[in-house]
């Protein structure tokens, strides 16, 4: 090695390093938020099957805070469906919006 190219590895390796991580972080993110979603996803299926049998709004609720912690559960009657509408904060320290996430299912039929 020339003696002018000493410490240019370590630099190279100062320069890279960060980037790496960066992106390493960056991935992490991506998949914890995705899977978060897919859970905001059940949960709301989860809370619309309850909404739609009846089941007390505090038994819905505690249904969809089962599978997505920390979620805001609304819940809205369009016709014979019951749906419920979820809402959550992604979960990573980067500036995302909140995740959210609807499901309906058929109300129970009203005995005459």
């Amino acid at each position: 090695m020339r003696r002018d190219e000493r410490g240019s590895v370590a630099a190279e390796f100062a320069v890279t390093v960060p980037a790496v991580v960066l992106v390493i972080v960056l991935a992490v993110s991506a998949l914890s938020v995705g899977a978060r979603q897919v859970r905001l996803e059940h949960a709301a299926a989860q809370a619309a099957r309850y909404a739609a049998r009846e089941e007390p709004a505090e038994r819905v609720r505690a249904a969809a805070s089962a599978l997505a912690a920390g979620a805001a559960v609304t819940t809205r009657r369009e016709g014979d469906l019951v749906c419920a509408d979820l809402s959550a904060a992604p979960g990573v320290p980067l500036p995302l919006p909140d995740l959210r996430a609807s499901s309906c299912a058929l109300a129970a039929p009203e005995i005459d």
